[in-house]
């Protein structure tokens, strides 16, 4: 495709910052010039180099702030501040919440300020909370850093997102999207091996480990806001930084937003603010719920693991600080095979399922992100979606607060095999929403392309009668025979494994 930069008289109603055209000419021998796919493709390895990876600096140290909590259990954390397993569940519970209440009034801050001045100062916020959190003592204060924790990281994910879109073409938005995640992959498969080393720290000025590791990580993320505001551009059409920093040549500049809009024209259509009007519109888009059913029951299970995995994999029997270094394990390992589920009295097997149902946590979430913002129709309601996809990814939080109980100490004995049938639940919920959304598709569709949606349906409809039984066949005697359980877990993993893949097919069909 070849994009010509053109400008009318007609200034354009309704801009705002991050989606905003200047009719405006640049230079009089721009109008007549045309960008080649050659230089359409140095032009975008360029944003490459310049929006993600600040945009992925910071999802890293968002993830180690809210990753280190979990890490700080295995130091006599809750000695030292003073409250329990249940309280702590409390806080679990109070850090998503807070998130949800105030994600999409972050989201309308977005449009006043633009991503470069208001991604920048949350970033700098949540830094400053989470190096307070190091001096928190007693429930109170637990508490109170946790709402406030969550009240400073609201906003950063879906901003990030969102601002992704304004910089890059609908065929370019999902590979970004996935990138973007890299640094919050990254902060998972790094932040158990720093809080190791960090943890030794216990005793240094009078602190404890846990104490260092709030300090030193919170101050890091200090640095990364003010880098941020330093560096980032303001938006396509202008694409310097608040500092000065320019990126871009005048000719690359004027072609920065005409070929976003050219692939997508509704990106035209913003304003520096969103209306009572628009939000109701954006909020009574059935196809949104859908993709935050599939959020919710993906994440669930997963954020289990979050705060908990390295209390678990100490009490597998390991030392309580190599714990933190041995769950990053996972989250090196996203290639690797299927989960195998058995029962072993073996510490270190029981390790390496944990380490396994890690791996595959979160592969799917840039897909289905990139899914939703594609089926919005406007920029305000592809941000107040993507503030809601955010909402449910911390709803998800919200359910797997309180799985751990101080009750279930020391080995989790509650957990026991229907919670692989909640899995199994999980599974059916997002098979049956892809199913109902290429149900719809399909009404839009060529009828050429409809064979393939028709094809995709059936299979999914299958796999989805194929759960439902497997659930009705799980034992219902807990205590059934070792044989029975693992022959039923075989074929329950063998489904799994065959949806997963039917669902990576089904978001790749025209």
């Amino acid at each position: 495709m070849r994009l010509r930069a053109e400008y009318s008289s007609q200034p354009m109603d309704g801009v705002d910052k991050l989606a905003k055209v200047d009719t405006s000419p640049i230079s009089t021998t721009l109008s007549t010039e045309e960008l080649t796919p050659e230089e359409e493709k140095k032009l975008v390895w360029k944003i490459d180099r310049v929006v993600l990876p600040t945009l992925m600096l910071g999802f890293m140290v968002l993830q180690l702030d809210r990753a280190n909590i979990g890490n700080a259990l295995t130091d006599y954390f809750f000695r030292d501040v003073g409250i329990t397993q249940d309280q702590f569940n409390t806080g679990q519970l109070v850090f998503p919440l807070a998130i949800i209440l105030v994600e999409i009034p972050c989201n309308m801050v977005l449009f006043r300020l633009g991503p470069a001045i208001w991604i920048g100062i949350q970033i700098f916020a949540w830094g400053i909370v989470a190096t307070l959190q190091a001096f928190q003592k007693g429930l109170a204060a637990f508490l109170i850093t946790r709402i406030l924790l969550g009240i400073c990281e609201a906003g950063f994910v879906p901003a990030s997102l969102y601002t992704l879109t304004t910089w890059y073409k609908q065929n370019e938005t999902s590979k970004r999207f996935a990138i973007f995640y890299i640094g919050n992959l990254s902060a998972g498969a790094t932040s158990g091996l720093i809080a190791y080393g960090i943890l030794h720290m216990r005793g240094i000025r009078g602190l404890a480990g846990w104490q260092w590791l709030f300090i030193i990580e919170g101050l890091i993320t200090i640095l990364v806001g003010f880098l941020f505001i330093a560096v980032f551009p303001k938006n396509p059409e202008n694409p310097t930084s608040l500092f000065g920093f320019h990126y871009f040549t005048e000719r690359e500049a004027a072609f920065l937003s005409r070929r976003v809009i050219a692939d997508d024209p509704r990106k035209a259509k913003g304003g520096n603010s969103i209306s009572l009007k628009q939000l109701k519109g954006a909020l009574t888009n059935w196809n949104m719920y859908l993709h935050l059913l599939i959020t919710i029951a993906g994440l669930a299970p997963v954020y289990v693991f979050g705060a908990y995995a390295p209390t678990l994999v100490a009490s597998f029997g390991f030392e309580r600080l190599v714990s933190n270094a041995l769950v990053t394990i996972g989250l090196w390992a996203q290639l690797l095979g299927c989960r195998i589920l058995v029962r072993s009295p073996n510490g270190h097997l029981r390790f390496a399922l944990l380490t396994l149902a890690i791996a595959f946590c979160a592969v799917w979430q840039p897909v289905n992100a990139s899914w939703m913002t594609m089926n919005s129709r406007s920029p305000e309601e592809r941000s107040i979606a993507l503030a809601m996809f955010t909402m449910a990814t911390n709803l998800a939080g919200i359910v797997s607060s309180h799985v751990f109980q101080e009750s279930d100490r020391p080995l989790k004995r509650n957990l026991d095999d229907k919670s692989f049938t909640r899995g199994l639940d999980t599974d059916s919920l997002d098979a049956n929403c892809a199913q109902y959304q290429l149900q719809q598709a399909s009404e839009f569709t060529p009828r050429k392309e409809k064979e393939v949606h028709s094809n995709n349906e059936g299979k999914l409809c299958g796999f989805t009668s194929k759960i439902t039984l497997l659930q009705k066949r799980q034992p219902e005697d807990h205590f059934s025979s070792q044989e029975v359980m693992v022959e039923w877990r075989r074929d329950a993993s063998i489904h799994h494994e065959e949806l997963k893949n039917q669902m990576s097919q089904f978001t790749e069909a025209p």
